[in-house]
């Protein structure tokens, strides 16, 4: 049990997200799957505790403990720790940072050769229970089975992107599977789907001011294509509410950092703008800050804020530096590296705990940095 899960618990975690996304799931099945699984790790790591040396303290990895350990100081010194949601957050943080060490560190090879392809076919099996559940994909933002169309965006875009970029010949089907993930992120209306598909193109194609004008244009074709009304596409990524006005949500979110610049509002504002800011009217909902670096300084404040924000474009620097030139598998996770440092200024990734693309992120730099490691001390 200790073995598997510390080889396939991220997988767990991972396939987990999707049920949070899921109306159905999010309130009861998916919940209960993540306690039980951060309870297990948390527990195991504390009946075997060489785990700590051997993988947690890995030179691969100290960039996660760093984390870690700013973390708990932040929490300890900073925090409200009769915060229960803030010791949550804490725990939950160190739980999945764990999981990815160990499942990088123990099951290398399957996420070199097998993992891609598996994180394939779930996301195309939520495409096609979509389409069979909820056809209707040009009515408004489409979301499928899901509740969020953001959500469905991020893993069509994510697929899109393996088929696109993966070096072997692609066969009638992975032409047709590209096509559809197209469609399905296109009637999704999120902005990212723009910056996904031509950094996906770029990383596929190499970047010159043709491949980046060739794509662009053959996005905003499309566009022109599958939209039955034009002003319809534009409402779709245009809104006046709070819970959609990106420039309102911008101010807010300053508004939040300077409230409490030097101290943060705590570990347990990670992902929205704090009700102190909003009003009471806001009081129980959550509006997003949709920027995860403004988020960051939301929760830590500028110090710990600065030093969480620096290991992780240091991080990022150190593999993209090294890998650039690679292909294949490697350039998949480059490119989850840099599509989420580029779109982390529109949504608020990196910093949550229940989100597909923030863990593949994290993961994506554990094994980056792993593999960097396993190639400098090869001999």
């Amino acid at each position: 049990m200790i073995k598997w899960i510390y080889k396939y618990g991220l997988v767990v975690l991972l396939l987990n997200t999707i049920l949070y996304s899921i109306p159905e799931t999010m309130h009861t099945i998916a919940p209960s799957i993540f306690y039980v699984l951060m309870f297990l790790t948390i527990l195991f790591l504390l009946i075997n505790p060489h785990h700590l040396k051997e993988v947690l303290f890995h030179r691969s990895f100290l960039f996660i403990l760093l984390i870690n350990c700013l973390n708990l100081v932040y929490f300890l010194f900073f925090d409200d720790i009769k915060n229960q949601n803030s010791l949550e957050y804490l725990l939950a943080r160190f739980g999945q940072y764990s999981l990815i060490s160990f499942s990088v560190y123990y099951n290398f090879n399957y996420f070199k050769t097998d993992f891609q392809d598996l994180l394939i076919r779930i996301i195309v099996f939520v495409v096609i229970f979509s389409l069979i559940f909820n056809p209707f994909i040009f009515d408004d933002r489409y979301s499928g089975i899901l509740w969020n169309p953001n959500m469905l965006a991020s893993i069509s875009v994510i697929a899109f992107s393996y088929l696109l970029i993966k070096n072997s010949s692609k066969s009638n089907m992975d032409y047709f599977l590209l096509i559809l993930l197209f469609i399905i992120a296109i009637s999704t209306g999120s902005r990212l789907v723009i910056i996904g598909i031509v950094l996906s193109f770029i990383f596929k194609f190499g970047f010159s001011l043709r491949n980046f004008m060739y794509s662009i244009f053959a996005l905003f074709l499309v566009l022109f294509v599958v939209s039955t009304d034009l002003n319809t596409s534009i409402n779709r990524i245009s809104s006046q509410s709070i819970f959609n006005d990106r420039t309102l949500q911008f101010q807010l979110a300053l508004e939040s950092i300077n409230d409490k610049l030097i101290k943060g509002h705590g570990l347990s504002n990670y992902s929205g703008i704090p009700e102190i800011v909003l009003g009471e009217e806001y009081d129980g909902i959550i509006v997003p800050a949709h920027n995860g670096y403004l988020s960051l300084f939301i929760q830590y404040g500028i110090i710990f804020g600065t030093f969480v924000l620096f290991i992780i474009l240091w991080k990022s620097f150190e593999v993209f530096n090294f890998f650039k030139l690679y292909e294949g598998h490697i350039k998949f996770y480059l490119f989850l590296v840099i599509y989420t440092l580029i779109s982390a200024n529109v949504e608020s990734l990196i910093t949550g705990i229940n989100e597909f693309h923030t863990i593949l992120f994290w993961f994506s730099l554990a094994y980056l940095s792993h593999s960097k490691f396993l190639e400098d001390y090869a001999d």
